[in-house]
């Protein structure tokens, strides 16, 4: 049963906010919206409430949100088929008909000024940016009630492993050491300790240590490595000092405004290292075949409920920020590729012809489904591989 709860609940309600966001600024803007649907394809279950039918759809993954467009007649493939012909006819009644509502709930004809191509560039930017603003709202929103709920979780500043001929062992440290002080700077957690001797390969430290109650201050060098980063794989020279803390965790309480904070914080660094990893494909440092698609994304989320809910909420963050970042590339269908496509639209102050954007729209279409079958290829090797095991 977790194995497909956690996926539906992890990626489903990333994709549904992120439509979700669409309908609320589409609704804002005076867009017509015949449908907003939890899930992709037909719908299997509905209701009308006011202009809008709301249903529950077949493939319970994400959502869409159906606006009177032009362009509805060839961009609404995966939802189920388009609602509207280019000329505004219906394709197919309505279940809800009603002789007083607009087309496809009706026979009255939608009014111009309800096509999402009728309204001004500013209004259609903020309903094409607004499932990305909704996705890092989403991101900002649950990292800072993990922290909330939670408390801030870290590792303390106490040394467990010790590697001999290292800096440290020739130092003096021992395990069972607690730092309490680098260079006179008070040090609590582990990640403190890391960070300043990550950044003084070859440049002396004085470390105030306490044992078994006695202070003792220790001179250490940390010796430069070089290190791939965890983001681009590019190498970095970095300090080392050879040992390694104890792993049980230590929680503090935070306040909402320093867990508002950290929400914040865990977003931004979340999204710089999304925006690496695009730099690293772009740069040649990151390797397509590590790219991950829906097969690992549900493992991935099974993995993090399996250890617990602060993981699963912590996955829904990053696949949120991820999700924002990704729809802001240029590439045509993605929200980023429609905002490039009203941009030129708008600076020549006429619509592109015809041809011009089916083009436009085949090109982003043959880009994702060739995204879709790599990471896909990627998620299967992986399973074969864990299966029968690497080769030697």
């Amino acid at each position: 049963m977790l194995s497909w709860l956690a996926p539906l609940l992890v990626l489903g309600l990333v994709i549904f906010v992120h439509e979700l966001g669409h309908f609320l600024a589409a609704k804002w803007a005076g867009v017509y919206a015949p449908r907003f649907s939890l899930g992709w394809g037909s719908p299997i279950w509905s209701f009308r409430r006011g202009e809008t039918e709301y249903a529950i759809s077949a493939l319970p993954i994400g959502g869409y949100v159906r606006m009177a467009s032009q362009e509805d007649e060839h961009a609404s493939t995966l939802e189920g088929g388009p609602e509207l012909r280019g000329d505004g006819a219906p394709v197919e009644r309505s279940k809800h008909w009603d002789e007083h509502s607009m087309i496809p709930h009706g026979p009255k004809p939608i009014p111009p000024d309800r096509w999402f191509e009728s309204k001004p560039l500013y209004k259609k930017l903020v309903i094409l940016v607004a499932g990305v603003v909704m996705n890092v709202i989403l991101a900002v929103v649950v990292s800072t009630g993990v922290f909330m709920y939670y408390g801030s979780g870290y590792l303390p500043a106490v040394v467990d492993s010790v590697v001999a001929e290292r800096p440290a062992a020739r130092a003096g440290m021992q395990r069972g050491d607690s730092i309490a002080a680098i260079d006179g700077v008070t040090i609590k957690r582990w990640d403190e300790v890391l960070t300043r001797v990550s950044a003084a390969p070859e440049q002396p430290l004085t470390f105030t240590v306490v044992r078994g109650g006695e202070t003792l201050s220790l001179t250490i060098t940390p010796e430069a490595q070089e290190i791939p980063s965890d983001s681009t794989g590019e190498l970095r020279r970095v300090g080392r000092i050879g040992v390694g803390p104890r792993g049980t965790a230590q929680r503090e309480p935070m306040a909402a405004g320093a867990a508002v904070v950290a929400g914040v914080n865990a977003t931004v660094d979340m999204g710089a290292s999304v925006l690496g990893v695009l730099g690293g494909l772009f740069k040649g440092n990151v390797s397509v075949s590590q790219l991950g698609g829906p097969v690992e994304i549900a493992r991935a989320s099974v993995t993090a409920a399996q250890s617990g809910l602060e993981n699963m909420w912590a996955l829904v963050a990053f696949l949120s920020i991820n999700l924002a970042i990704l729809n802001m590339l240029p590439i045509p269908l993605l929200d980023g590729g429609q905002i490039v496509l009203n941009l030129v639209e708008g600076a020549i102050r006429k619509p592109l012809p015809t041809v011009v954007k089916e083009w436009y729209a085949r090109i982003g279409l043959a880009a994702i489904l060739l995204l879709f079958v790599t990471v896909t290829f990627n998620d299967l090797k992986r399973l074969v591989t864990g299966w029968f095991g690497a080769g030697d």
